[in-house]
């Protein structure tokens, strides 16, 4: 995203709707309409940091119109596909950073009985990520010999899908988030847990964990015992998937 300076009056309005604090105030020599130059404010764009999400161009309602999109080359488009909720994954064919198979496990059938999903979305709220500090986080739990969704833009950006190793031109790329998305066996999960432990404290960003399972015959969660021996807590607002899009799978 880019700032027209000729036309910005520097009011500062879009910098408070930018989430990641990549707006700012400046002072620019801008040429007269007549003649000569003046200096004046105006709202200016930290490239490296801005995650081309969009929002200060849809949102903030710049009054000279400013603000605009610049074309994307690779690798910064992955800035777009993981921050604009109105880009199109070509993996997936959804619109921003989400994947189908946890939400919908009743009709895929991704994750079967002994089998826990699991997503590590990172960056999010409002904080955003480098891929490298995503990718610190897959190779770490790839020691598990997790199985990453396919069908996931993140799983796209590895070399190497057996380690969690990313492609060394996205590592410097920032986005507002990224979900780590795989399967893992429902008793490997006090091992994911202190894996993540260790790593958080070696990112720049946080991460949010997000786990879907079948329940038991007798309704109990079975991944309920692992959470509560490792002390997590969980969210009361988290997603229950009910099923009542008509069950699929058995």
């Amino acid at each position: 995203m880019q700032i027209d300076e000729n036309k910005c009056i520097g009011c500062g309005v879009c910098i408070s709707y930018c989430p990641v604090n990549a707006i700012g105030l400046t002072e620019r020599e801008v040429p007269l309409t007549i003649k000569g130059k003046e200096r004046k404010q105006v709202s200016v764009i930290n490239f490296d940091e801005c995650a081309e999400c969009g929002v200060c161009l849809r949102s903030a309602g710049c009054p000279t119109n400013a603000i605009y999109q610049q074309e994307l080359q690779y690798p910064r488009t992955i800035r777009s596909l993981m921050s604009d909720v109105l880009t199109i994954a070509e993996e997936s064919q959804i619109s921003g950073r989400g994947t189908e198979e946890m939400k919908t496990n009743e009709v895929t059938g991704r994750f079967k009985q002994g089998m826990t999903g699991v997503a590590i979305e990172v960056g999010r709220p409002i904080t955003g990520t480098r891929m490298v500090d995503v990718e610190k986080i897959a190779m770490a739990v790839s020691v598990l010999d997790v199985e990453y969704e396919p069908c996931n833009p993140v799983t796209s950006m590895m070399a190497d899908v057996a380690t969690g190793k990313f492609k060394d031109d996205l590592l410097n790329e920032k986005v507002l988030s990224a979900i780590i998305e795989f399967g893992v066996r429902t008793e490997q999960l006090p091992d994911l847990f202190d894996i993540l432990k260790t790593v958080e404290t070696e990112i720049d960003s946080v991460f949010s964990l997000d786990i879907a399972c079948l329940l038991n015959p007798d309704g109990s969660n079975p991944t309920a015992p692992y959470i509560e021996g490792a002390g997590l807590w969980v969210a009361p607002n988290g997603k229950t998937n009910v099923g009542l899009g008509r069950p699929l799978v058995k």
